[in-house]
């Protein structure tokens, strides 16, 4: 491990939509006249266990990684063991200001996560449904120079076809699909360079230094513009610009990957899971959904018990 690689942090945002205090502040200001299932689905919230199993993917497959951040709302999972020196809890109001309180837009959340106190230069981000699957090192991560390795998915003509869908066949796109597309017009209109790859959805990594440099100043305004969008919006700004940034001032090395490297398994797919056996990927995400019903994220958590089955040291 080279010296710029010997500090790598790993941060989760993680929440328990479950919990009924949560519940009540998420009701005062929930938008019931959104049509977006994207945004309104449980799965957003609901608490299936994933973080409990992701962390031991983690400590299975990275145990190099130096310290564990979980940002969240004044929760903490019940089965974790907080006198574990490497793991720390981190509630929205250390790092967020006033007026963007209390938030459920991941989006926003993610402006400020290079303000997590004593985060390393180098940090990998994760939500909690996402998984190692094979042993990994510094290395897939960064480069011998210490920039990121940036994951994409090759979208060919990307920005064509999404504007054709939305505004020929008047088939809108999703939530997501806006944030990518309002973050790839920023890079564009910053760099004059338009991104078509999309982000591989799992563990990515990141400069804390530019992380900042993006949401404090090179796009500080169109971030201050959205902080107090509490829930979900078209116009926010997904942590994808901070990749696409990193590559327009080559300070990224662009990876475009396949499901043999980066799947994405969706727990209302059976086949799915066939899937995942038949490619064996390095990462692998448990996607949630509208279209997930309660007997799949059952499923989806016997599976996740099967496949990491061994108590991790950040357990009680």
């Amino acid at each position: 491990m080279t010296n710029a690689l010997k500090d790598i942090d790993l941060v989760y945002m993680w929440v328990n939509g479950n919990d009924p205090e949560w519940q009540k502040k998420y009701q005062k200001f929930a938008n019931r006249t959104s049509t977006d299932p994207s945004i309104l689905c449980k799965g957003r919230y609901a608490e299936n266990d994933e973080l409990k199993y992701s962390i031991r993917s983690i400590e299975l497959y990275a145990p190099w990684i130096r310290k564990i951040f979980i940002v969240t709302d004044h929760q903490t999972p019940e089965w974790i063991d907080l006198s574990n020196p490497k793991i720390r809890i981190v509630d929205h109001s250390e790092i967020m200001p006033t007026e963007s309180l209390p938030c459920f837009n991941s989006s926003v959340i993610e402006h400020f996560l290079h303000k997590i106190p004593g985060l390393s230069e180098h940090f990998l981000f994760s939500n909690d449904d996402m998984f190692l699957n094979r042993p990994v090192s510094p290395q897939d991560f960064f480069t011998p120079e210490g920039y990121p390795i940036v994951r994409l998915k090759r979208k060919p003509f990307r920005r064509i076809r999404w504007w054709y869908r939305d505004k020929v066949n008047k088939r809108p796109l999703m939530n997501y699909r806006k944030m990518i597309v309002h973050s790839s017009e920023l890079v564009n209109k910053l760099y004059g360079v338009y991104y078509n790859g999309l982000p591989h959805h799992n563990i990515d990594a990141y400069l804390k230094s530019l992380y900042q440099q993006t949401m404090e100043v090179t796009l500080h305004d169109e971030v201050q513009a959205n902080n107090k969008n509490r829930l979900r919006s078209d116009e926010d700004i997904h942590r994808s610009v901070i990749t696409y940034l990193s590559l327009a001032e080559k300070k990224g090395r662009k990876r475009y990957v396949t499901e043999k490297e980066s799947m994405i398994l969706k727990i209302h797919r059976e086949d799915h899971y066939d899937f995942l056996k038949k490619y064996n990927p390095m990462f692998f995400c448990m996607n949630d959904s509208e279209n997930a019903k309660d007997s799949d994220r059952e499923a989806a958590k016997i599976f996740l018990k099967e496949r990491f089955p061994e108590k991790s040291s950040f357990e009680k």
